[in-house]
């Protein structure tokens, strides 16, 4: 009976360990920590706390999800972290103040916006060395690789434009004006449009890439909340890229918008101040950081409701997750 019990014990064992490796994992930065938040995607809890360089800010994966890179922005580094372990294994010469970042496809290339040296750095990064620095407008944050790995666009918040480089030359190329204060910018996939959210503008911009020129604008209402209260931040886009989710700061909501029609279909209610989002490898759940609330919201993407509040770090700011195989 023993030897029975004990492989009994043994398979569950094997059966929860198979469960909690093949479960998504969402890595949250807290700014005033110095941690990050992994949560369980599936059982919605945080399941390890880790610590990192000061006011950790933009994080995101390498191409196989083996690495994590995050920046410290205090630290004026950009940590490589082995995502599963947690352990930090090297870093990166960034400059001052990294905001966020962004691979070129092959992962060989990270560009960083540095907001108080307005200039971004790029970072071979297999020799950990720096190969360029690019200068752009004041105070740069929001940065993207085109999908071709032929552009690479920063925002700058106080010159409210993006600054298109070409990632071979490492020069740039060209400027183009959109509302105040930008803050982020996202490709769609094909490459051909490029989404920018301009945080005190109340908009996001949709720019036809290669004329580098504004084709539309999505502009947000909701009812009973002052217009500046409604500030543009992260966006995200569900995995066929039907819908847009959009971070609407100190309003307390995520817009969703429909990215055919660019009408937007709701606003969903979560925690105060959001900033970033992701949405899991299913496109079934959206994470949200709320930063001055310290939590993250999850929604059900297809009823487009909060289904969990999940506490983590002061100030949690950025959020991406790493997908892994299910065996179930």
């Amino acid at each position: 009976m023993r030897r029975i019990a004990l492989a009994v014990l043994a398979t569950l064992a094997l059966a929860l360990g198979a469960r909690v490796a093949s479960a998504d994992l969402a890595f949250v930065s807290n700014e005033k920590d110095n941690t990050l938040s992994v949560i369980d995607t599936e059982t919605l809890k945080v399941v390890d706390t880790i610590p990192v360089g000061l006011r950790p800010r933009g994080i995101l994966f390498n191409r196989d999800y083996s690495l994590l890179y995050v920046c410290a922005s205090d630290s004026d580094t950009v940590q490589i972290m082995e995502a599963k372990s947690g352990k930090i294994v090297g870093t990166l010469p960034s400059g001052d103040d990294p905001e966020q970042f962004a691979l070129s496809p092959d992962g060989k290339l990270l560009f960083v916006a540095n907001e108080d040296d307005n200039i971004a750095t790029v970072i071979d990064t297999a020799t950990r060395k720096v190969v360029a620095e690019v200068d752009v407008g004041v105070e740069p944050e929001g940065m993207a690789v085109s999908p071709d790995g032929t552009l690479a666009v920063v925002t700058s918040e106080t010159t409210n434009m993006v600054h298109w480089i070409d990632t071979k030359a490492f020069k740039l190329i060209d400027n183009t004006l959109v509302d105040q204060r930008p803050r982020f910018a996202l490709f769609a996939r094909g490459g051909k449009t490029l989404w920018v959210s301009s945080e005190i503008g109340g908009t996001v911009a949709l720019l036809d890439v290669k004329a580098r020129k504004i084709t539309s604008r999505i502009r947000f209402r909701i009812p009973g909340i002052a217009k500046d209260r409604i500030q543009p931040v992260g966006i995200v886009f569900t995995p066929d890229e039907k819908l847009a989710f959009v971070a609407l700061g100190p309003a307390n909501h995520v817009a969703v918008v429909n990215t055919k029609t660019l009408k937007v279909m709701t606003y969903i209610l979560v925690g105060r101040r959001v900033w970033h989002l992701a949405v899991t490898a299913d496109g079934g759940k959206l994470f949200t950081t709320n930063g001055i609330s310290g939590d993250v919201t999850v929604v059900d993407v297809r009823t487009f409701r909060p289904i969990k509040t999940i506490k983590v770090g002061r100030y949690p700011w950025g959020v991406t997750i790493r997908p892994t195989k299910r065996t179930r």
